[in-house]
Parts: C-alpha cells; sequence; structure tokens
C-alpha cells in the first residue's frame, strides 16, 4: 500500500468515528464501544476492498457486507453515510422515533444495509447463504461478515461456519472482531472462547490473526482474500473497545455507553484535530 493510500484510508476512519460520536450525541446514549472497535476494518473496506455503488446500492454484482454484530450498526451508518449512500445529517436521528437508523442494523430502513441482524448469531448464517446465492447465481463477488468475540458463545455461529467450510465458500469473509468484551465483562470472564485463530483454522478457514485497528494490517489481510480457492477466509482482528477515544477505551462498561453533549464535543474536536493533521 502507498503512502497516499494510507492516509486516505486513516482519514476515513476517523471520518467514521466522528460519525459514530455524532450520532450518540444526538440521542445522549448508545452502543459506542463495539462501533468504534470496527472503524478501522470499515475503512479498508469501503475506502478499498469492498465492489461498491454508492449510487446502486441494489446492485447485484456488489460485494456485501452483513454486521452480523448488529449493535455496531452506527459505525455501518457512519461509513455509509461518508460515502455518500445518504445524507450525512440524518444519521443525527439514531434511534429516534420514525428513525431509518434504528439501534441495530435493519435493511428494509436503511439504504445500503445487506442485510438485517440484531439477534446475535443469526447474521453468520445469513451471510453464508447469500454468499452461496451469489455462487449459484455465478456472480463474481463476495460476503463480509463482522462477528463479535462475545457473539462466538453463539452455537450458531459454529454452524455456520461449518457450513461455509463444506460448501468450500471463498467468497465468504469472516471479520472476527475480538475486542475481548461483551455486554457484561471480558469474554474471557464470561464465556472463554480460548483462541479463535485456532478455531478458524480447525473449522477449516484460511485464517490469519492480525491487528484490527492497524489500516495497512488490515488491508493486507483483506488482499489475501481476493485468492479465491476451496476455504472461506478468517481474518481474527485484535482489537481495542472504544478505539481512538481514550475516555472510551478505559471505560469497563463501554458496550453501552450515557453520554453528555459537552463529552461528545470534546471527543469531537480531539477526532478533528487528528483529521486536520493529515493535511490536504
Amino acid at each position: 500500500m502507498d503512502d497516499k493510500t494510507k492516509k486516505e484510508l486513516e482519514k476515513l476512519a476517523l471520518q467514521i468515528r466522528m460519525g459514530v460520536v455524532e450520532e450518540i450525541k444526538a440521542r445522549g446514549f448508545g452502543h459506542i464501544g463495539g462501533s468504534l472497535s470496527i472503524c478501522d476494518a470499515l475503512a479498508v473496506l469501503y475506502g478499498r476492498e469492498m465492489k461498491i455503488d454508492p449510487k446502486n446500492p441494489q446492485w447485484p454484482e456488489r460485494d456485501k457486507l452483513v454486521c452480523s454484530k448488529g449493535h455496531a450498526g452506527p459505525a455501518i451508518y457512519s461509513v455509509l453515510a461518508v460515502k455518500g449512500y445518504f445524507p450525512y445529517e440524518e444519521i443525527k436521528t439514531l434511534n429516534q422515533p420514525g428513525t431509518n437508523f434504528p439501534s441495530h442494523c435493519d435493511k428494509k430502513k436503511t439504504i445500503g444495509v445487506d442485510m438485517t441482524t440484531g439477534s446475535l448469531g443469526q447474521g453468520t448464517s445469513l451471510a453464508a447463504g447469500m454468499a452461496l446465492g451469489d455462487r449459484l447465481k455465478g456472480r463474481d463477488s463476495r460476503v463480509f461478515v463482522i462477528v463479535g468475540d462475545g457473539e462466538s458463545n453463539e452455537g450458531q455461529v459454529w454452524e455456520a461456519f461449518l457450513f461455509a467450510a463444506a460448501k468450500k465458500l471463498s467468497n465468504y469473509v469472516v471479520l472476527l472482531d475480538n475486542n475481548k468484551k461483551q455486554l457484561d465483562g471480558y469474554v474471557k470472564d464470561v464465556l472463554d472462547t480460548g483462541d479463535l485463530a485456532a478455531k478458524m483454522k480447525a473449522f477449516g478457514f484460511d485464517t490469519q490473526a492480525v491487528d484490527g485497528n492497524d489500516i495497512e494490517a488490515m488491508a493486507q489481510a483483506l488482499e489475501r482474500t481476493r485468492q479465491g480457492g476451496e476455504k472461506p477466509y478468517a481474518i481474527v482482528m485484535d482489537t481495542v473497545k472504544g478505539k481512538g477515544i481514550p475516555d472510551v477505551e478505559q471505560t469497563m462498561a463501554n458496550h453501552s455507553m450515557n453520554i453528555d453533549a459537552e463529552q461528545c464535543d470534546k471527543w469531537l474536536a480531539d477526532l478533528q484535530k487528528a483529521y486536520a493533521a493529515f493535511g490536504e
């Protein structure tokens, strides 16, 4: 990756984080921790890797994203807004009456969302079905699915992974957000998932473990998934819940937080300063 591309993707990640904070500020609370941890992955996906057309969001040949950890909807809405799927200001109606941006992803409400999610575990199966469907229709497209490490407590996740491997769905790419926390505490204390990379390999996936908050590492890992073959792909992302905002990173209960506007303004100022440091 050249320096110019890296810079643009890092700027995009900052824009996505700013959008998440804008959404939470407007509502006063929301799922901020797990949204912030995937912003770098989303920047690489929507800024470089995925075949998309914001002007034609239902383009049949597009690559698709399923955010199985549906509560990270604020991050999805933010990147879609930045990429021009709808006016940016609309995301500030997050989780409010009549909004098109509910707490969890809903394809019937939000332009650019490829699958409704929220009941943890189900997105993995839905994405596998989408990948198989695209293959049967002869489409040269991929389905990316973002899965939480806490979500991986669900048995359905592993059933979907078995299916993807059995059907040799090389167009199925799992991004496993290993941010170490879930709703009630640390994953290792609630229900330890152990070595997730070893598990994915054992389940028949072409597997990489990388720093999921490192733009260049994510770009290289995603490049590998273009190779095709006879295995689905897994990227186990070592991330920090709340990444990019130290106050959130250092808050234990950062799955969902109540946050006042003044605090959000401080965070936005810090993010804008970081963005401005890149220059033109």
